[in-house]
């Protein structure tokens, strides 16, 4: 199963592809999307432009997208909320399951503690898919998400073969 890892922001959408197999994870593809532009709706129309290119590259099974994270700052968190509406709407034209995790879930199922620091989930995402050089801090918050929802998988199959 591939799965493709989605950290939405406006001026940097990360993702990350990761391949399933079993419980084994392997590294696929990351990268950021930039979608320049000064006016919003041109940003969200070329972010879901760009984010549509790397959904026909890379031909994922499922895609999980992180929950946007609330702050003091009203105005950005709804700003941030348009961004991750186009990081949902890409994978739902393709007709894929979509995993939608808090940022604290997936910290503390890739790191094992939820306040976790970016340099931190950027070392375990390297541990636990080796030879991944994530793009940047965003590809590798998105190979986190990726990641978190191959454990969320996992952890349903378990338990569908433990009720059957």
């Amino acid at each position: 199963m591939r799965i493709l890892g989605i950290d939405p922001g406006l001026r940097t959408l990360g993702w990350g592809v990761i391949e399933v197999e079993g419980s084994r994870l392997r590294h696929v593809a990351n990268g950021l999307c930039k979608p320049g532009g000064t006016e919003l709706a041109e940003r969200l129309l070329n972010l879901h432009t760009l984010l549509t290119a790397v959904f026909h590259r890379m031909m994922p099974d499922e895609a999980a997208v992180e929950h946007t994270f609330v702050n003091r700052d009203g105005a950005g968190t709804l700003k941030l909320g348009q961004a991750r509406a186009i990081a949902l709407l890409v994978p739902a034209q393709f007709g894929l399951p979509i995993g939608e995790y808090a940022p604290n879930s997936v910290k503390k199922t890739v790191v094992g503690v939820g306040h976790a620091e970016k340099h931190q989930v950027e070392h375990m995402v390297g541990l636990q898919l080796p030879g991944a050089n994530p793009a940047g801090p965003d590809a590798a918050d998105a190979l986190a998400v990726a990641i978190c929802h191959a454990h969320h998988i996992g952890s349903r199959r378990m338990k569908i073969k433990v009720q059957a």
